[in-house]
């Protein structure tokens, strides 16, 4: 079997280390456990040595968000597959093996990830990952079990094995060489989303990624950003066209950029009219910061045949505000 790293990347995340890591520790028989700390100013680093002195530590000597601080401790770290997992996820007995077993027995899975449970109410899927994700033609990501903010209950509807387009960063199983060949994470992206980009950019190398429904973790969630942040709506919005000017043929990707310039002004005027008017900004600035960084995007495009039936639906905004569709399997028939 491949050798195992568990890498939680935290930064100021003392309570969360406290109340998550016995179980990690406790259903992760044979992993090498690390805290890729990210410059934090309270007492984890000081906390998990004392406590949990079988977790070696990394300590980063800026904070550089979720892409830089993955990028910079995973340097350090030489087990064959690494799972990136959130300081706020509980694991379950026997969570590793199914999808372990599955990378050992498909050489051309290079990411995965289990299903992801809402800890405060376990019945329902949690939204960052849910049941794997998926974008729609415009590049807005949704998940099987979360359309928007709509959770599906697990009824186990989702209990299967499947190829999925992108695996959530909340629980990423990657393999080292590949994590490593392609780049990293894209540190522009500072947060959310460059997981997309990433999942993406293997998929355009003929690395598949998939869901393994039988590993379940629960997932707190909300501990970094909530949900319904600004921050987190500026970053979503201005990420997700960062992926689309680099994993697309030009002649896909301009006129779905131009496409979104409609469609997130329709969702800026949304929150306007909900009186969200941080949100709405958030979108304005989003295409602001976009626009700036677009020469930069485009130069990192790579010179590789594209993977360009990247999505599962053409509008995800149409089906869910307009149809009322919020159950994945009505939306996308396979």
């Amino acid at each position: 079997m491949s050798s195992l790293a568990i890498v939680i990347l935290n930064w100021n995340g003392n309570a969360l280390l406290e109340r998550f890591l016995p179980s990690v520790i406790k259903h992760s028989p044979g992993a090498r456990i690390y805290l890729a700390d990210n410059a934090s100013t309270d007492d984890s680093v000081s906390y998990v040595k004392e406590h949990f002195p079988e977790i070696s530590i990394i300590q980063n000597p800026v904070n550089g968000g979720f892409a830089s601080g993955y990028n910079m401790a995973l340097q350090q770290v030489e087990e064959d597959i690494y799972c990136l997992l959130n300081s706020d996820v509980e694991v379950c007995p026997g969570w590793l093996e199914p999808i372990l077993q599955h990378m050992e027995s498909h050489p051309d899975t290079g990411i995965a990830q289990p299903k992801i449970k809402d800890l405060i109410r376990p019945e329902y899927f949690e939204y960052a990952g849910a049941a794997g994700g998926f974008l729609d033609l415009f590049g807005y990501p949704f998940c099987r079990g979360r359309i928007f903010q709509s959770l599906e209950q697990d009824k186990g509807q989702y209990n299967d094995t499947r190829e999925i387009f992108w695996a959530t960063g909340a629980c990423m199983f990657i393999r080292k060489k590949i994590f490593h060949d392609l780049g990293g994470f894209d540190p522009d992206y500072f947060a959310h989303q460059e997981e997309v980009d990433l999942c993406w950019r293997a998929q355009n190398h003929g690395y598949k990624v998939m869901y393994v429904g039988a590993s379940e973790v629960y997932h707190l969630g909300g501990s970094t950003l909530s949900n319904m942040n600004p921050k987190k709506t500026f970053l979503n919005f201005r990420n997700s066209l960062f992926s689309i000017t680099k994993n697309l043929p030009r002649k896909k990707a301009f006129p779905i950029i131009l496409s979104r310039l409609l469609l997130d002004g329709i969702a800026a005027l949304r929150f306007i009219f909900q009186a969200k008017f941080r949100h709405a900004t958030a979108i304005l600035r989003a295409h602001f910061s976009f626009y700036r960084h677009f020469p930069k995007m485009l130069k990192k495009r790579e010179k590789i045949n594209f993977t360009t039936k990247y999505y599962a639906t053409t509008s995800i905004v149409w089906s869910y505000y307009v149809n009322g569709i919020e159950d994945f399997n009505i939306l996308v028939k396979d």
